[in-house]
This record gives structure tokens, C-alpha cells and sequence, in this order.
């Protein structure tokens, strides 16, 4: 196998957080489960929810927009709603914060811890002085960081909230990946991201970054190369084996 580059000589490196940092991918595909399972029986949708909807509707996307991509895909249109709907709002607002609800039960009450491998890059890069940021489209990202004990790593963190305060688009577009990159003072050429969800590959590559590390943690290795990464690991351990 070829050796994989190393990350330290980058001006930055940034990382999406559930399912790169955190294992909070499985809570947030848990969440959105039980949500629209629920859902789709009150309102006779059919066909049903499924495993691969998370992936091709909801992965890496802010919450609203997952939730209008996969009630389209079922030919179901309701209104967008405000983001201050409360949970019970049949509005594409309401039944995100629905799911955020849900989201958020899980995490107060089982927590979060980083994977290690990760937190091995983390202290590599650390080390190395090679600045870092989040990139994430949850809400939750900062909740996410302070319960897993990491959010002192990182400088920037760039989330669905300023992502939603700016009227920045949701990943596959590059603008949350640009404007951190522009947060950290760094040039996305020189820099690279890291990332397990295929719009957050398109979103990255799409913004130019000079590295593109796909992590699959479920996806599939060829769909992460084909959205724009350049390369893939199971692991970031593997970085600093």
C-alpha cells in the first residue's frame, strides 16, 4: 500500500465531527430512525425508512435540508416552517427539531467520547503546531465537543449555527469547508479536510482543498473516491501508525 501523506505538512487540517471525531454519526442515524419511522407510519408513508436513506438523504447535510431531501424523495412536500417551530409542527423545521429532540435525549444520557484513533491525529498535529478546526453541519457541534472533552483542540468551529446565521449552503457546497478555512486564516489549496460522509467529500473538494481524506466508516471506500477524495482510511489512526 502506498504511504499514506503526512498531514503535518499541511497549513491546516480540518475535520468534519460525527463519524470523524466522534462516533455521534450513530446517534444522529438512531435519532433519525426512530423519527421517521414514527413519522412515515402516522402519515402512510411508504416505501419505508431505511438505512440507506440516511446516507443518501441526511449524512453531512444541515437538518432542515436532510429533512426536505428525504420527504422528497417520497413525493411529500410541507411547509419549511421556522426554525423556532416547536417539535410537534408538522413543517420541515417541526420535524427537524422533532429528530434534534430525540438527538438530544441520547446524548445527555449515554454521553460521547472521541475515537481514539482520532485523538491520536489530534495529538500528532498538536505536536506538529499544524492548526485544526471542526466543520460540521450540526447544531449540536459544540454540545458534541464540550460531552466528548475536545473542544479546547480546536480554534474554529464552524457549525449549523453560523452555517445557518451567515446563509451559508449546506454541504455538498463548499462554502462551510471555505469560510472556516477563511476563519483560520489558511488557504484550502494548502490545507486539507477530512471526511466519512459523501456530500462532505463533495464539499471539500468542490472548495479546492489540496487534500480530501475520506473516512469510511460505512459508506463504502469507492463512493467516498468517486464524491472526490483522495484518499481513504477506516481509521485516522492509520495517520500516525
Amino acid at each position: 500500500m502506498d504511504a499514506l501523506p503526512d498531514l503535518t505538512a499541511y497549513d491546516a487540517v480540518l475535520f468534519d465531527l460525527d463519524g470523524v471525531l466522534t462516533p455521534t454519526a450513530e446517534v444522529h442515524m438512531h435519532a433519525w430512525q426512530t423519527m421517521f419511522e414514527e413519522l412515515f407510519a402516522t402519515w402512510d408513508i411508504a416505501p419505508p425508512y431505511t438505512e440507506r436513506d440516511y446516507f443518501d438523504h441526511l449524512d453531512g447535510k444541515k437538518r432542515y435540508d436532510g429533512v426536505a431531501s428525504l420527504l422528497r424523495s417520497r413525493d411529500v412536500e410541507v411547509p419549511w416552517g421556522d426554525p423556532s417551530d416547536p417539535p410537534t409542527a408538522d413543517t420541515v423545521c417541526g420535524i427537524g427539531n422533532r429528530k434534534n429532540a430525540v438527538f438530544e435525549r441520547v446524548l445527555r444520557a449515554d454521553g460521547i467520547a472521541a475515537y481514539p484513533g482520532s485523538l491520536r491525529l489530534l495529538d500528532a498535529l498538536a505536536a506538529a503546531g499544524t492548526p485544526v478546526a471542526v466543520v460540521s453541519s450540526s447544531k449540536n457541534a459544540e454540545e458534541v465537543l464540550a460531552a466528548a472533552r475536545i473542544r479546547d483542540r480546536f480554534a474554529v468551529v464552524m457549525d449549523g449555527v453560523i452555517a445557518e446565521r451567515d446563509h451559508l449552503a449546506s454541504k455538498p457546497a463548499p462554502d462551510v469547508f471555505v469560510e472556516a478555512a477563511r476563519m483560520l486564516g489558511v488557504e484550502p489549496a494548502r490545507s486539507a479536510a477530512v471526511e466519512d460522509a459523501i456530500s462532505g467529500v463533495r464539499s471539500a473538494a468542490a472548495g479546492g482543498f489540496g487534500l480530501v481524506v475520506g473516512v469510511d466508516r460505512g459508506v463504502g471506500a469507492q463512493d467516498l473516491v468517486d464524491a472526490g477524495a483522495h484518499v481513504v482510511v477506516k481509521d485516522l489512526e492509520e495517520f500516525v501508525r
